[in-house]
């Protein structure tokens, strides 16, 4: 059975557009009152943005039954032994509830994140790969890391995680080297293809690989709207405020739909093999958000029942 959960937009434009704080944990618990499972938030220094360990402690504390996520976490901006403990500390707090989804920066926008803690923007693969084992390591009780980058004589004790090994990590990128590093060394995959034919052969290329189980999942930004052009124009409004570009180039990066709620369903179809899908709501308005939400819950029902 396919999970779906809600992305809560944490980043300055909402903020800017008057959500505050304090309600954008009441959006974590209406989403669970109306049966999605789970909550996401990202992570990023470029749009001043609510810390995302912070945030997801909130929720934690709210909500009983959701799984808690990051969508994506970028790593390298902490320390990797504080970050283990904290990840750890969110993970106990809701009761085994966390899914860390974990990604190594995007190219030509992620170098200034990079820049503002001091950390090389070479071989950030690597740095990646070796944090997450890093934390593994840490969570499973062992004394010393050694990788690629990263080199600890000595970790810290921690208490036992809620699940044995840890709270599991995603990783959310599509590149060839990516589809071979999911099956070895993350727990799922978190892309957002626009095209579901490159969705189905880049799982099929990580089933093929994979030594160990990957829980494929996918990012979708959606706008539930029965007018075609008022969906059409939110979503380009939405792509120039969040990222200072055209919806039509937008849309060939990353998976974006508009539509009612049947046509977004049929569209969110089209990925098969997807077994948690994390939908994005395409408005900084925080009225148009607030009417979107329970769309998205039509979305998922409509999804479980004609699956």
């Amino acid at each position: 059975m396919t999970n779906y959960g809600l992305v809560v937009p944490t980043y300055q434009p909402i903020l800017d557009a008057g959500r505050t704080a304090p309600e954008l944990v009441d959006v974590a618990v209406s989403a669970e009152e109306l049966g999605l499972d789970s909550v996401w938030v990202g992570d990023t220094l470029a749009r001043a943005p609510l810390d995302a360990f912070t945030v997801l402690g909130a929720f934690a504390a709210r909500t009983s039954r959701v799984t808690l996520g990051t969508s994506a976490l970028l790593p390298a901006l902490r320390d990797p032994v504080l970050s283990a403990n904290q990840l750890l500390s969110l993970d106990l707090l809701s009761g085994g509830r966390l899914t860390v989804a974990v990604g190594a920066g995007f190219a030509g926008r992620s170098e200034p994140e990079f820049a503002f803690v001091g950390v090389p923007w070479a071989r950030r693969r690597a740095r990646l790969d070796d944090i997450v084992g890093l934390w593994r390591a840490a969570w499973s009780g062992e004394s010393s890391f050694h990788g690629e980058v990263l080199h600890h004589d000595s970790l810290p004790s921690y208490p036992a995680p809620a699940r044995p090994g840890g709270p599991p990590v995603w990783l959310a990128a599509y590149t060839p080297g990516a589809l071979e590093r999911v099956g070895r060394l993350y727990d799922g995959w978190l892309p957002y293809p626009p095209d579901p034919a490159d969705y189905g052969s880049g799982l099929a290329r990580i089933r093929e690989r994979a030594s160990r189980p990957v829980t494929p999942a996918l990012f979708a930004t959606v706008l539930v709207e029965d007018d075609v052009d008022r969906g059409r124009a939110l979503l380009e409004e939405y792509c120039l405020t969040n990222y200072g570009a055209p919806a039509e180039y937008v849309q060939g990066i990353q998976m974006q739909v508009t539509g009612s709620v049947a046509e977004v369903a049929s569209r969110l179809r089209e990925y098969e093999g997807a077994e948690h899908v994390l939908l994005r709501i395409a408005s900084t308005d925080p009225k148009v958000f607030d009417e979107q939400l329970p769309r998205l819950a039509e979305v998922a029902e409509l999804l479980r029942d004609q699956p």
